[in-house]
Parts: structure tokens; C-alpha cells; sequence
């Protein structure tokens, strides 16, 4: 078997972890979280970054 088939064979589920990735990002930012933190730890976690995203609470803003 050749590198490629592997990788091909994987498609999938490289896609999916990349949009959970993706949807991880945009709630951390809901939440006024670092979305790009949230990004990376998501790639490296995956459905565990996203239950713990869900449990925090929102940061408050900053007012100055």
C-alpha cells in the first residue's frame, strides 16, 4: 500500500476533526475565548475539547 491510499482511506475522518475543529473555534469565540487556542487544542482533543468548551462558562468583556 502507498502513502496516498492511506492517507485517501483516512479522508474522512481528517475532514470531520477539522470541522469539529472549525465549530470549536466559533464557540470559544461566542464565549469570548481564544478561538485560535481553541482551534489547536480541538486538533489535538477533539470531542473532548468540545465538552469542555460547552461546560465553561462565558468570559465577561472587558469594559476598557
Amino acid at each position: 500500500m502507498d502513502q496516498l491510499s492511506i492517507l485517501a482511506g483516512n479522508a474522512p475522518w481528517f475532514a470531520g476533526w477539522g470541522t469539529l475543529a472549525l465549530v470549536n473555534a466559533g464557540l470559544a469565540q461566542g464565549k469570548n475565548r481564544s478561538g485560535l487556542l481553541w482551534f489547536l487544542l480541538s486538533l489535538l482533543l477533539g470531542p473532548i475539547a468540545t465538552l469542555v468548551l460547552v461546560l465553561l462558562p462565558k468570559v465577561r468583556a472587558k469594559l476598557f
